[in-house]
């Protein structure tokens, strides 16, 4: 049977090739991931075109996924040095790269990322619709922007930020709210600028029909991208995000009505007391389509290390029902990260992902932590270092500080409190003055 999209099938009963894939990954009956994907509590993001694409799917009950930022800019035009950062983030299991390409060979390095990617490629049109056209924003028709987003489907990009959420009523709220940080969304920040240079409608907004009918032509799913997130923790939760969340929820039954996937994006920074209420106000305003989160940021004060103060409010934010993480590294609001800002900004990302998926009871989760128990109870260094989630740092550690005894380590030595349990209750004496084991 024929069918336009994901969604488009599973309303019609059709398993996909897709759900099967998932299903066998997740754990998840596939009926009951089929009814998920129906509803719009799951997405799989499978542009008919990413012929590379190992699909992952992000909603209810599954493991929370990561996303990898990247891409070329203005100051860092190396497509070859992307592109390897892009290898390392499939070597490390991202579910997710997203190219934030904003000026240069886009074009090139978008359809080489695509090509050599399992992982499910997303893009934000309007970063590239100033290059691509060669441009000052301002002088960017309606018509332009719409070709973009459909130049980038038609590459086989699975997920798309469209920033449509920011129109003339949003706008409005954020001129009578003062904010602190005003706008820190690049992509609602030029389109905000746009909007008020041309005295016209967000396009984004305005031809949000067109854009539905591109994204079901070739299974593009929607990420309804917010523009008004909070850019420091006084501004989170205030009138301009709640009603751009307002705003996201309409969207997102239109896109349903044409079988369109959505993800809604969401903040930013964020006090640690106020996560939970707005996992909630996102399920509830949108309708429980999968919320995909930058962090949020617990804190402001801590450039260099954003990828914990990220890490921190993601594991809480997942724990309470966000479905996909946006990774944040330590170069955040500094510099393009680097290979190794990149790998550190994944770790972190994959440790709260992982601590969330064992808070909401994800199907296997716990028990990856089990079998790290089982080989620390053992002192099975070996199985330690297979069971971590980066092993080639656990063992360069071990290696630099060599213990005396080979079953202990060097911060405790015959003190090891494992290793003396486990020789008193195997009836052994406990040595730790003496060289003999």
């Amino acid at each position: 049977m024929n069918y336009s999209t994901q969604m488009d099938a599973a309303k019609r009963g059709i398993i996909t090739r897709e759900m099967e894939i998932v299903s066998k990954k997740e754990n998840m009956d596939v009926n009951k991931l089929k009814e998920l994907i129906a509803s719009g509590q799951v997405v799989i993001p499978a542009n008919k075109n990413h012929t590379s694409l190992n699909p992952e799917a992000v909603g209810k009950g599954l493991r929370t996924k990561i996303n990898v930022n990247l891409g070329i800019s203005r100051d860092c035009p190396d497509v070859d040095v992307e592109l390897k950062k892009a290898s390392k983030a499939i070597e490390m299991k991202a579910e997710a790269i997203m190219d934030l390409s904003s000026f240069g060979k886009t074009e090139e390095f978008r359809r080489k990322l695509i090509k050599m990617s399992s992982a499910m490629i997303g893009t934000v049109p309007i970063y590239d619709a100033v290059g691509f056209y060669d441009k000052e924003l301002k002088d960017i028709t309606e018509g332009e922007f719409l070709n973009v987003i459909e130049k980038h489907a038609k590459d086989g990009v699975d997920f798309m930020t469209i920033h449509a959420g920011i129109n003339r009523e949003t706008v409005d709220i954020f001129k009578r709210n003062k904010r602190t940080m005003n706008i820190v969304s690049r992509g609602g920040s030029l389109m905000y600028a746009w909007m008020e240079l041309n005295h016209k409608e967000n396009p984004f907004y305005e031809y949000y029909d067109k854009i539905l009918d591109i994204c079901e032509k070739y299974d593009v799913t929607i990420s309804l991208g917010d523009a008004c997130r909070p850019g420091c923790v006084s501004d989170a939760t205030d009138a301009v995000q709640i009603k751009e969340l307002i705003v996201l929820g309409e969207l997102t039954k239109k896109a349903w009505s044409k079988n369109v996937q959505v993800i809604i994006e969401g903040p930013g920074h964020m006090n640690l007391n106020e996560i939970q209420a707005n996992m909630m106000l996102e399920k509830k305003l949108c309708f429980n389509a999968p919320f995909y989160v930058l962090g949020p940021l617990v804190t402001d004060i801590a450039p260099g290390y954003d990828h914990i103060t990220s890490a921190i409010g993601g594991a809480i934010a997942a724990s309470y029902g966000a479905d996909f993480l946006c990774y944040v590294t330590p170069a955040e609001h500094l510099r393009l990260p680097t290979l190794d800002d990149m790998k550190e900004g994944i770790i972190a990302s994959k440790i709260a992902a992982h601590a969330a998926d064992i808070a909401k009871g994800v199907p296997g989760a716990i028990e990856w932590d089990n079998k790290m128990a089982e080989a620390r109870q053992k002192l099975d260094w070996e199985k330690t270092f297979e069971l971590s989630i980066d092993p080639e740092k656990a063992r360069r550690y071990r290696k630099e500080s060599t213990p005396e005894c080979s079953d202990s380590c060097t911060m405790c030595g015959k003190m090891c409190s494992v290793r003396n349990m486990n020789r008193v209750m195997k009836g052994k004496d406990v040595n730790i003055l003496r060289k003999d084991d």
